[in-house]
């Protein structure tokens, strides 16, 4: 797990679990060997735009509509690259972005397709361990994100 998120989790004082799973680097296979529903597996993807960096956090299940999004936040926005995720998430193995960046100075857009999940699993930062939450719990950690439908179901 990442050192920054360890230590947010901990000073949050919200329950959590972390779960331990095989080596994956893609989201559909992390929910597979994981048993858990895609649509509670969260993925974070680093995005940059007029604004700068921000991180879009959606279910695993969706890919990011970026035209969409381009819209919501009225700004022209792209993928980032590999060099700035490295650098930005210095802490993190690159694809397994934890959702929480304003950890790492990001804006986060949190797609509407997460909410009022029961239960809320991501990423902590390696491809071996989530980090398993209640939704509720994962909502007040998101409280100052921006939230809108820009998830695209793949």
């Amino acid at each position: 797990m990442a050192m920054s998120m360890r230590d947010y989790l901990k000073d949050s004082g919200i329950w959590y679990e972390e779960l331990h799973h095989p080596h994956e680097v893609t989201a559909s296979r992390i929910a597979q060997t994981s048993h858990v529903a895609g649509h509670r597996l969260a993925k974070a993807v680093m995005l940059k735009g007029d604004g700068g960096y921000r991180l879009a956090v959606l279910p695993s299940t969706c890919k990011v509509d970026l035209h969409e999004l381009s819209h919501m936040l009225r700004e022209r926005i792209g993928l980032a690259t590999e060099d700035e995720i490295r650098t930005a998430f210095a802490d993190c193995d690159i694809g397994a972005l934890p959702p929480m960046g304003h950890l790492y100075g990001m804006k986060v857009c949190l797609d509407d397709g997460l909410r009022s999940q029961s239960d809320i699993y991501f990423e902590a930062g390696d491809h071996e361990t989530l980090i398993h939450m209640k939704g509720q719990d994962f909502e007040r950690l998101m409280t100052h994100a921006e939230r809108g439908q820009f998830g695209r179901h793949i």
